[in-house]
């Protein structure tokens, strides 16, 4: 997350950075993802930034080993700032992808349309994939803007502290 807070920070695009650090966009992305970078990945990114590379290794994020270890929320405050911004950079990107899917959605459609007028114009076929493309889309959409109760983040807690017999 620091590499894209960073690049936000700065107002720059993936493909912006990724031309200033001679790395490809997609390199950017998995990083931003959270997967591990290279040391000369970090090297490149540490340049643009002007920073120390060591500086921009991300920080494990793990479960506590046993109750001595540092919880990853403090009960008093709620969650670590650092795990607030990682999980508003998470709904932000699922809420990209939503508008991404919808786009295509779109797009598809009217290529769908345009495809069944010019082939078959007596029989309308282009209804039933719309139909079941644009139903996808909504549950995708009502997942995105938490608007089904048992696929929220409040609803996963609640099960797994139920479980637990315990608060988390």
């Amino acid at each position: 997350m620091l590499i894209q807070k960073l690049r936000l920070q700065r107002g720059w695009s993936q493909e912006q950075l990724a031309e200033l650090s001679g790395l490809s966009t997609r390199t950017i992305q998995r990083i931003e993802r959270g997967q591990p970078a290279s040391v000369e990945t970090l090297k490149a990114l540490g340049a643009v930034f002007e920073v120390d590379f060591s500086t921009l290794k991300e920080p494990e994020m793990s479960v506590p080993a046993s109750p001595n270890t540092p919880a990853l929320v403090d009960p008093a405050t709620g969650p670590l700032p650092e795990q607030e911004e990682a999980l508003a950079f998470a709904h932000v990107r699922a809420v990209k992808g939503f508008y991404v899917h919808a786009a295509g959605y779109s797009l598809g459609v009217i290529g769908l349309a345009v495809f069944n007028i010019l082939t078959t114009p007596g029989h309308l076929w282009v209804f039933w994939p719309t139909l079941g493309w644009g139903i996808g889309l909504t549950i995708h959409g009502l997942r995105v803007f938490d608007q089904i109760p048992l696929l929220t983040g409040a609803w996963e807690r609640r099960e797994v502290e139920k479980r637990l017999g315990r608060k988390l």
